[in-house]
């Protein structure tokens, strides 16, 4: 629900980020706002605990940027 109402009322002025997780909502909400023109990362699978959730992003095509844990605060300065 938060990645979904952030796509609608926020569009491009935000940023989703996808981390260690289970399941695939998160990865649902997170292309609603990619298609609403926010920019999207996912936590490569190499600093994941749990890959699922980041996975599941990547294989819809909702994660324009895949990056290390250490390095996903560059996504957030430098949109």
């Amino acid at each position: 629900m938060l990645f979904r109402s952030v796509a609608r009322f926020a569009g491009k002025n935000a940023t989703g980020i996808i981390m260690t997780g289970m399941g695939d909502d998160g990865a649902r909400g997170l292309k609603e706002m990619l298609d609403a023109g926010a920019a999207t990362v996912a936590q490569d699978e190499a600093s994941c605990v749990v890959f699922g959730m980041p996975k599941e992003a990547i294989k819809l095509n909702a994660a324009q940027r895949i990056m290390a844990l250490q390095d996903i605060h560059q996504a957030i300065l430098h949109k």
